[in-house]
């Protein structure tokens, strides 16, 4: 993710994996501090469908998490 800064606006959002391909469900629009701690309060099976996107890339929750 190349907008890594705290205070970076993002768009939280879950993908489920419907039968025609899912559809993404925005949790959150603010900050990406904000949006991590959203995300952390999701059950497990909630994270894993969780993406964070900002102005110029999109990446997996669960990726932020290892780097």
């Amino acid at each position: 993710m190349r907008t890594t800064y705290q205070s970076a606006t993002v768009r939280l959002y879950h993908l489920d994996s419907g039968p025609e391909g899912g559809a993404a469900h925005t949790l959150f629009y603010g900050s990406l501090a904000e949006a991590m701690q959203i995300a952390a309060q999701q059950p497990e099976e909630v994270q894993e469908g969780l993406f964070i996107a900002t102005d110029n890339d999109v990446a997996a929750y669960l990726d932020l998490l290892e780097g």
